[in-house]
């Protein structure tokens, strides 16, 4: 059983993976095929540089009933002055507060290595919250089927 699977159980907590993405919503370059000495026009809205980000949290008890649970915040960036582009350290603690409150049991975050995840701010919000454990991912993991696809 993996570390964070047996610290889960016997906490009586949920495991809880956390990620997070962002999509930019201007269109792509638009490219079209035309007659032969006839460029054609095609027609792409420049307004803003609007961004989506969303982060979420899927959280399961390991050895109970297949129940998953999502818990995401959403941000929209809009390109305005002085507006965050992105989730801060802040964001995300009260996302794992608002995981915390919904679950009503201690938690288990596995997540990846973001600079925002490992920054001394996090650190102390995450030591401040004794019903919060965290692992994180290795920073490299071997791909096996590539390799294999690969011939290596």
């Amino acid at each position: 059983m993996a570390g964070y699977k047996r610290t889960a159980a016997e906490r009586g907590a949920y495991v809880c993976f956390e990620d997070e993405a962002g999509q930019g919503l201007k269109p792509p370059r638009g490219r079209t095929w035309g007659k032969k000495g006839h460029t054609p026009v095609v027609k792409v809205s420049n307004a803003g540089t609007k961004r989506l980000n969303l982060a979420g949290v899927l959280a399961f008890r390991p050895g109970s009933a297949p129940r998953v649970h999502l818990i995401h915040r959403c941000r929209v960036y809009h390109g305005w002055k002085n507006e965050p582009k992105g989730f801060d350290e802040h964001d995300y603690i009260r996302l794992l507060d608002a995981a915390r409150q919904q679950l009503r049991a201690p938690i288990v975050l596995v997540r990846d290595n973001l600079n925002t995840h490992k920054s001394a701010l996090m650190r102390r919000l995450i030591a401040a919250r004794e019903w919060l454990t965290v692992f994180y991912l290795p920073t490299t993991a071997p791909n096996s089927t590539r390799s294999r696809a690969c011939g290596r």
